[in-house]
């Protein structure tokens, strides 16, 4: 996952690997370590990935990840934990309570809470 998530970030940065190497100060061949999941970048240099390619090391890490959201007609990108898109996905199976969480959030909330209790 890491591996993936920094491959992605160079290539959106437009950097080689010998370039992030230079970067961060490492090799191509760590870079391409890291890339394959062979080896795992230091605590420092995770941070230095982060810092260059302009990614949060959570997302790095695959603890979060991006999502389009739409509000208010403005498109805008936000962050949104891997374990929250689950959640959101789970009510989507069921697509009356969806409906009802859609239309009114916080009710919708207190009744499952007091179901639960």
């Amino acid at each position: 996952m890491l591996g993936t998530e920094i491959k992605k970030a160079r290539k959106r940065q437009g950097l080689t690997q010998k370039e992030l190497g230079d970067l961060i100060g490492v090799s191509k061949s760590s870079i391409n370590y890291f890339e394959r999941d062979g080896r795992n970048p230091t605590l420092a240099h995770l941070i230095k990935l982060s810092e260059i390619l302009n990614v949060p090391v959570d997302v790095l890490l695959g603890k979060d990840q991006p999502v389009d959201i739409v509000a208010e007609d403005e498109h805008y990108k936000t962050r949104i934990s891997s374990k929250d898109l689950q959640i959101l996905n789970e009510f989507k199976l069921y697509p009356t309570l969806y409906r009802r969480l859609c239309d009114d959030t916080q009710r919708t909330v207190k009744l499952i809470n007091i179901r639960l209790k």
